[in-house]
């Protein structure tokens, strides 16, 4: 189960380890605790790890008693949990340092006295919720953690080369062919249905059972649901409307969440503290409408409007079908098959946030569908995407999402001769393979992370 964090991890123990602790950030269940131990247990002559939800009563006191004490810390510590540690050879993990705020302050000396290397990782919600009386270390570095994006996927199905192929064949704008474009599309709503939860994908590899797979996804929608009301506190019931809602919005053909949904009569300012703590998170991608597409996205953005995506699509598709447990393996099949009649368009859309927010990008989207301009002026973008070197001029990618094999690109074309100096490569994600036309670049939705 390889990850591409393992590379930030590297570089962090060659160039920085010395100076700071890392604090791997996300959602629950993403993985982090996994590759946080194999990095340890490959990198490191050797490795302690601490996990705070399940430490025993004897590690707490000694936590308690030799905090601000290191060396009579790590000597009890090595005692208690027999693990020698060597200076500067030696990793120590705090696993669920939320659960123990007092050592995420003490990182701090730790990292100063230059003994071993710490890593950090948490529930991110708790994380921020258990802060309210420590010192958070200058000493602590953060990185983002995401569920296993497509190619993580198909290196979990013993596919290493295949994205290399498809990188390949952007850079030089040739299309994959029949064959192989078949075979990529059938991956991508393989990886639509499982999704990227490791567990998930585990499952699957091992017994390409979908019923099974859905219980370990429904498993972890419970888990979600558990911890809203665990951490949430005031806000639960509200966060709960908020989740519960998002899979109707996103069935719409304008996909704008509307606080009216939740509750008839809500207005956003109630439920902003709530929007707040689903993103904090990570169970959600926001996406924010931008007012105007040049290279200050964030400048332009209106925080009244917004979509909300979940941060996994085959979370998504469980919890859209929540009423349906049983059954499920029929219903993969059918999305498999291409024979399932329902609004593939929400799963779409959400697959393509997904593959965007796994490169680390906040998602914007254009639209003007709320102005008193007649029909022919209205338009919205799907995403806006500034390419890597930014110019001048012509830095921003408007990118459309087509699920189905008929569509058009009214509302791309409006927007292109409307912002044409803002704007580098118009692009059109799309069920077919790689061509250009009239300006337009039209990208298979496999090809999406690469934009």
């Amino acid at each position: 189960m390889k990850r591409k964090i393992y590379s930030e991890l590297r570089d962090w123990k060659k160039n920085r380890s010395n100076q700071e602790a890392l604090l791997i950030e996300g959602a629950r269940r993403i993985g982090k605790s996994y590759i946080v131990e194999e990095f340890a247990r490959n990198e490191y002559r050797s490795y302690m790890l601490i996990d705070f939800s399940k430490v025993s009563r004897e590690v707490k006191e000694i936590f308690d008693n030799y905090l601000t004490d290191e060396k009579t810390l790590f000597r009890m510590l090595s005692l208690q949990m027999g693990v020698k540690l060597y200076p500067g050879e030696s990793l120590v993990i705090f696993d669920e340092v939320q659960k123990y705020p007092r050592a995420r302050e003490a990182v701090k000396a730790l990292v100063a006295s230059h003994t071993y290397d710490y890593i950090e990782t948490g529930s991110l919600v708790s994380i921020h919720k258990n802060t309210k009386n420590i010192l958070i270390p200058s000493e602590e570095r953060r990185l983002d953690m995401h569920p296993m994006d497509f190619e993580e996927f198909l290196w979990a199905l013993g596919e290493d080369d295949t994205m290399d192929f498809v990188r390949d064949c952007l850079a030089q704008q040739r299309p994959l062919g029949q064959a192989l474009h078949r075979k990529m599309m059938n991956l991508l709503r393989l990886y639509m249905i499982v999704g990227g939860m490791p567990q998930a994908v585990l499952e699957y590899r091992e017994s390409e059972d979908f019923d099974r797979v859905d219980a370990v996804k429904r498993r972890i929608l419970d888990l979600y649901r558990q911890d809203i009301y665990n951490y949430a506190d005031s806000q639960a019931e509200k966060v709960v409307r908020i989740w519960d809602t998002i899979p109707g919005e996103l069935q719409r053909k304008e996909k704008r969440f509307r606080i009216g949904a939740v509750k008839h009569g809500a207005r956003t300012r109630d439920y902003e503290m709530a929007l707040f703590w689903l993103n904090e998170a990570r169970v959600v991608n926001p996406c924010y409408c931008s007012t105007e597409p040049n290279v200050g996205l964030k400048m332009n953005v209106d925080y009244s409007r917004f979509k909300l995506y979940l941060n996994d699509t085959g979370l998504l598709l469980s919890h859209a079908f929540s009423e349906g447990r049983k059954g499920m393996a029929e219903l993969y099949r059918g999305l498999m098959l291409g024979k399932l009649e329902f609004n593939k368009g929400m799963m779409v859309e959400n697959l393509v946030a997904q593959m965007l927010a796994a490169t680390g990008r906040q998602l914007y989207y254009y639209s003007n569908t709320d102005s008193r301009d007649d029909g022919a002026g209205r338009m919205e973008i799907d995403f806006l995407v500034r390419k890597s070197a930014v110019t001048s001029r012509h830095n921003i990618c408007p990118v459309e999402v087509k699920s189905s094999q008929r569509y058009t690109t009214v509302s791309l074309s409006r927007f292109c001769e409307k912002f044409h100096a803002y704007l580098h490569t118009p692009f059109v994600l799309h069920s077919g393979d790689l061509k250009c036309e009239d300006g337009i670049v039209y990208l298979p939705l496999y090809m999406a992370p690469l934009l």
